[in-house]
């Protein structure tokens, strides 16, 4: 068994059959692709299912409890890279441990399409988000095995990869939504297992052809220490059934439960990495450098994942989606963002490409994405306090495209700064703390859409906008000393 990570070989430098990149990427590609495909396609027909009354079909649950849901299941699939990429850094690798992934995603859907009631709801969503987090840190992972971190094509190649969950974002949202109106729930979530499904098989052709440092152990977990870690998390389950009996955890409560569940990881997961015998002064500096744009990139998801909360509910009451006589579904608002995401990302990767050593750093790229993310927000006041179908479904589309500005400076820049600055014993587990900032930002937003109230929008669309500038603006002030601690990564 590998023990050790290996240098990426020498002609993956030269390797640019896939659009300029590695051609393992595309495998890469492809599952992400199916995987928020089937994601993207049931969290958005998951919002309406929960708060839908039982003569829709759905579970008739208050809007209020089912956006907290949302956005604590959110969060609960980013907290799970953590499991991921543990099991991965001390037991099997990150290739392996993404291919297994795959597999109990498609479970998942399956006892969502299967399973009725709450059940359903229960296993589904459980399995799901165990398994993409188990898929997301490793799928980033491995793009981050094919590239030398002097490679300048990696941040374009990451953007490439992004370019293939945003195929599967804008087409998740379509086929779900149409059966979902046409068909049914269930229906709907049966689509989402078949394209999880095809992932899978497609991945499963491709496994072979991705570098052997993918399928590297970096710190193995030594033998006897296993019994121990069972142990711990045997008694894990035990502590959540009882707090769950006791009704400590709610379902209306479960944004405030994973806010709180995350924000205690990331302070032991930083304290951990940081207090390691494992990594020298120069790995040590850049983590410390990674904590201000954690921080930030909570800000910014924060606001950009109420796309999930706020924009469904805003989607299927306030904006008018006839066009021509035809009543599309509230559903194919998500596809808007994928679709400029699909524009725009090669765009992007093409200018970074271009600039080479001249594009702005790390830190002016998230200082600036929150900034915008927060001028997002502010966009809605010409709209604010409407009734039924006052908002024109091109006002929205222009506010969506504003999102997809903001996001492509942080969060491909995110992923792959934290491949770039991961200590090399803890380098699947360092993109664990980046999607841990996702998580934790996407469990505040379902806590924060309770106090989103349509009747009078104005002070929840600018507070939430102006924190977000400010927050942007502090980072801008601070960008030397953060490029200092991050010791020569841009």
């Amino acid at each position: 068994m590998t023990t050790a990570p290996a240098s990426a070989p020498a002609e993956d430098d030269r390797d640019t059959r896939f659009f300029g990149q590695p051609w393992p990427l595309w495998h890469i590609f492809g599952v992400e692709m199916w995987e928020r495909f089937s994601f993207y396609g049931m969290q958005i027909v998951m919002v309406y299912y929960l708060y839908f009354s039982a003569s829709q079909g759905g579970l008739g649950m208050p809007e209020t409890t089912a956006v907290s849901i949302i956005g604590a299941y959110g969060g609960s699939v980013y907290l799970a890279t953590i499991l991921g990429a543990w099991v991965a850094d001390r037991l099997l690798g990150s290739e392996r441990v993404l291919f297994y992934s795959a597999i109990v995603i498609m479970v998942g859907h399956i006892a969502l399409a299967i399973v009725p009631g709450y059940a359903g709801v229960v296993i589904g969503l459980i399995l799901v988000a165990v398994g993409s987090g188990g898929l997301k840190a490793n799928a980033t992972s491995v793009v981050g095995t094919l590239y030398t971190p002097e490679d300048t094509r990696r941040d374009a190649g990451f953007s490439i990869f992004y370019l293939g969950i945003n195929i599967g974002a804008f087409l998740g949202p379509l086929v779900t939504g149409f059966l979902r109106v046409n068909a049914g729930f269930h229906w709907a979530f049966g689509a989402a297992a078949i394209g999880m499904a095809i992932g899978l098989i497609q991945y499963s052709f491709g496994r072979k052809e991705l570098p052997a440092e993918s399928r590297v152990i970096p710190n193995p977990l030594p033998a006897r220490a296993r019994w121990v870690v069972a142990g711990i998390a045997l008694a894990a389950v035990v502590v959540i059934v009882v707090l769950v009996l006791a009704g400590a955890i709610r379902a209306d409560n479960l944004s405030v439960v994973v806010i709180i569940t995350v924000a205690g990881a990331t302070i032991a997961y930083f304290a951990v990495i940081l207090a390691s015998g494992r990594i020298d002064a120069t790995e040590r500096s850049r983590v410390v450098g990674f904590i201000p744009l954690f921080v930030v990139s909570v800000a910014f998801w924060s606001l950009y994942q109420q796309q999930f909360t706020v924009v469904p509910i805003y989607a299927e009451r306030r904006v008018d989606l006839n066009l021509f006589g035809w009543q599309m579904p509230p559903d194919w608002v998500q596809s808007i963002n994928p679709v400029f995401i699909i524009i725009l990302s090669g765009v992007f990767a093409a200018l970074w490409t271009k600039l080479g050593a001249r594009q702005p750093s790390t830190p002016v790229k998230f200082g600036l994405g929150v900034i915008i993310m927060g001028i997002a927000f502010l966009l809605f006041l010409p709209f604010a306090n409407g009734g039924a179908g006052s908002t024109p479904l091109i006002a929205l589309a222009g506010i969506i495209l504003v999102f997809t500005v903001a996001e492509l400076l942080l969060s491909p820049v995110g992923l792959s700064v934290a491949t770039k600055l991961a200590p090399a014993a803890f380098h699947t587990q360092m993109v664990a703390l980046f999607f841990l900032s996702v998580s934790l930002g996407t469990a505040i937003s379902g806590w924060l859409a309770q106090f989103y109230d349509p009747d009078n929008e104005v002070p929840y669309f600018s507070i939430l906008g102006g924190i977000a500038i400010v927050v942007g603006l502090g980072l801008l002030a601070a960008v030397k000393p953060v490029l200092a601690l991050m010791r020569g990564v841009r």
